[in-house]
């Protein structure tokens, strides 16, 4: 990359340039749902419900009149019905505008009505439809009248937006406490800058990228706020290993090509490993059947090749530029510092003295920590996650005080009409369902009816999965159940379904990835299954905190009593993948000098001196990057950062500098053997320069 360095700067600047031209609509243009099973049963009443019932489907808009001491009848009242009618009548978005029926959407008090809004777009357009007519629709409330959009559009349409926010204000305060942690770890500050140099090379190249492709497949904006994250702790992962291998290659050789080389001869190798197993890691969460979840793994996986190539392009260009002004601005520590960190190889040492010690107590920590995860639960978000002063909010109380507690979450059965009878009478028939309307004929003469149930809980409280499953044995095979509540049950039912088969394929890939890698099966399977003591331990502490409330009131959040439903199938890949970073840098480099010397205890200590900085300083900055969004005050935010935050605090400590370099003393020369036969299968990658 060196004799190229100006070719490779300029196709850079060129890249960015392109993508760049459309990364500011990155926000904008992004979908807002998608958090559905595709192909369930609650997905097809949905569509039915759009083609047959004038949009009266799950992702209809629910907008609530509230008039306390008036009735819905009264003049002033049906004058402002008349307004949001016209209101959303303008947009074609909206289908059917369904008014307030006495009996069905009327409070029995005749104080409170809900208008309907029917759907005549996807998902992802409702909810940008709310977020076009929000403002509209709120500011006519006055004169005793208060107007509340609400249903599922419009709580996604809140929940995006509150979570963009927070994620962005998360993200401009890390990078301050990122910068400062770099400059410490480098000790310099030209250094220090490469990584955000990667890191904004990556996010900016990314967001156009998803810009791009959101034009072709609707794309979640949650999938920006997790790239500009992994982006911002994956490249400065990646550049404190390459850069301080750079600097220490430096010391040896006049000639910065000749750095260069060495560099990404080892550490370049690692890198490329621990990228290729972080892309395999989240690739197995696209078997999940859900466009939101889907999106987001497609987001980050955009953004770490874009990190990754910046990292064995970008940056060895970079670096051949520069030469020894890598060293410029130095803090006067730095002139001390060497690549092999003295500190940390008498920490191997200590560990080669003492391995049962040490062995034992890390086990006993993560395995404490990780009990409290077989009593851990699961469920998609609740109405707690949105502020309780958003009109979302608001609405959602308001028909339930007014309608009853299940009100909010009414079930959508749609059945051919010939059945509607028989489905009627077995939903009344069912345990915890509250009320049943009559059947209600298809509006386009197709010979379907829609009956709709209120279930006499809440829609968050586990009992509706009982009640659903009951439904849907009790009525007729060709009747289809669904509602937004309903629709977050077979979401969750289908992330619950996936998350064995994508743990397997995780671990099965990772540990094939470090087979190839170091060539030394039993250090590549202990390597990769030690990583699941640092995730269940991280879940455990999850579960007390965001399940039974340990912490609540000093973070500032009300405990939903489970976990949000995409947490255990999304971080488990992310966590995963993060953990076999710092597996890759250590094991590399432990290979590298065994591969020099022949010495197992020599390759574990030399392993931790040249690398225990590097993933010591990584963790500090990932941590801390994790930890700015538990400042966060949505919830979702607030559990990824501490789950994310505690993971990797754990697996760095625990794990990489204390377990792992304790089973590579007690396995000795084990650790790296390679029967011969496997040997003549594997490639021979070597870690060791020339």
């Amino acid at each position: 990359m060196t004799h190229r360095a100006s070719t490779v700067l300029v196709a850079w600047v060129i890249l960015i340039g392109a993508l760049g031209a459309f990364a500011p609509a990155v926000f904008t243009s992004l979908a807002g749902a998608g958090w559905q099973a595709n192909d369930s049963q609650s997905v097809q009443a949905r569509e039915l419900a759009n083609e047959h019932f004038g949009g009266n489907s799950a992702s209809a808009l629910q907008v609530v009149i509230n008039a306390p001491g008036k009735n819905i009848t009264d003049e002033d009242v049906q004058a402002v019905i008349t307004e949001v009618t016209n209101t959303l009548a303008s947009d074609e978005r909206f289908a059917d505008i369904i008014p307030p029926q006495p009996g069905m959407t009327i409070s029995p008090d005749g104080s409170t009505g809900i208008l309907i809004a029917g759907a005549n777009a996807s998902t992802d357009d409702m909810v940008k439809a709310v977020d076009d007519r929000l403002d509209e629709l709120t500011a006519l409330s006055g004169n005793g009248i208060e107007i509340y959009p609400t249903g599922s559009s419009a709580l996604w349409s809140d929940f995006n937006h509150a979570n963009h926010d927070a994620m962005i204000k998360a993200e401009m305060m890390s990078w301050p406490v990122t910068l400062t942690i770099m400059i410490i770890a480098f000790g310099s500050v030209v250094a220090a800058g490469l990584p955000l140099l990667l890191t904004l090379a990556g996010l900016v190249a990314s967001a156009g990228a998803l810009v791009l492709l959101n034009m072709a497949t609707p794309i979640s904006v949650w999938a920006m706020n997790f790239a500009m994250m992994f982006a911002l702790a994956l490249g400065i992962d990646y550049a404190l290993f390459i850069v301080a291998r750079f600097r220490d290659a430096l010391k040896r050789t006049a000639d910065a090509r000749i750095a260069v080389a060495e560099t990404m001869d080892t550490a370049g190798k690692a890198v490329l490993l621990s990228g290729i197993t972080v892309l395999i890691s989240l690739s197995a969460v696209l078997l999940v059947e859900a466009p939101a979840v889907r999106t987001m793994a497609v987001g980050i996986m955009l953004a770490v090749s874009f990190v990754l190539l910046a990292t064995l392009t970008l940056l060895p260009a970079v670096m051949g530029k520069l030469g020894n002004r890598v060293n410029a601005l130095a803090l006067p520590h730095a002139r001390k510092q060497e690549h092999r960190s003295p500190l940390f190889a008498k920490w191997g040492e200590i560990l080669n003295k003492h391995p049962w010690p040490f062995a034992v107590g890390a086990v006993a920590l993560l395995v404490a920590l990780a009990i409290p995860v077989f009593s851990l639960k699961v469920a998609m978000p609740s109405i707690d996650v949105v502020d309780e002063a958003s009109p979302v909010r608001e609405g959602y109380s308001v028909v339930q005080e007014q309608f009853g507690e299940g009100a909010p979450g009414m079930l959508q059965i749609i059945v051919p009409e010939a059945d509607a009878a028989a489905t009627i009478a077995a939903t009344e028939s069912t345990d915890g369902i509250a009320m049943v309307t009559p059947a209600m004929p298809a509006t386009d003469g197709s010979g379907y009816a829609m009956i709709q149930a209120m279930p006499s809980v809440d829609p968050s409280d586990e009992q509706l999965g009982t009640i659903l499953a009951d439904l849907r044995a009790a009525i007729p095979a060709d009747a289809v159940v669904g509602g937004a509540a309903i629709e977050n049950l077979d979401l969750q039912q289908a992330l619950n379904d996936a998350f064995p088969l994508i743990v397997t394929i995780i671990l099965v890939l990772g540990f094939l990835l470090l087979l190839v890698a170091l060539r030394a099966p039993l250090i590549a399977f202990i390597g990769t299954a030690v990583s699941l003591l640092s995730t269940a331990a991280a879940f455990g502490v999850a579960k007390l905190i965001f399940q039974d409330g340990v912490g609540a009131s000093l973070l500032g959040f009300e405990p939903q009593g489970f976990l949000n439903g995409w947490g255990p199938v999304f971080f488990f890949a992310m966590i995963f993948a993060i953990a076999m970073d710092y597996t890759v840098f250590l094991l590399a480099t432990a290979k590298e000098h065994y591969e020099k010397t022949g010495s197992a205890v020599q390759a574990k200590v030399e392993g931790l001196a040249h690398s225990g900085r590097v993933i010591m300083a990584a963790a500090a900055v990932m941590v801390a990057v994790f930890f700015t969004f538990a400042l966060a005050d949505p919830l979702p935010p607030k559990e990824m950062g501490i789950i994310l935050g505690l993971a990797v605090l754990l697996d760095a400590v625990m794990i990489r500098l204390i377990l792992l370099p304790v089973v590579l003393r007690l396995s000795g020369h084990a650790a790296w053997y390679c029967p011969r036969w496997l040997s003549k299968v594997l490639p021979n990658v070597s870690f060791a320069h020339g």
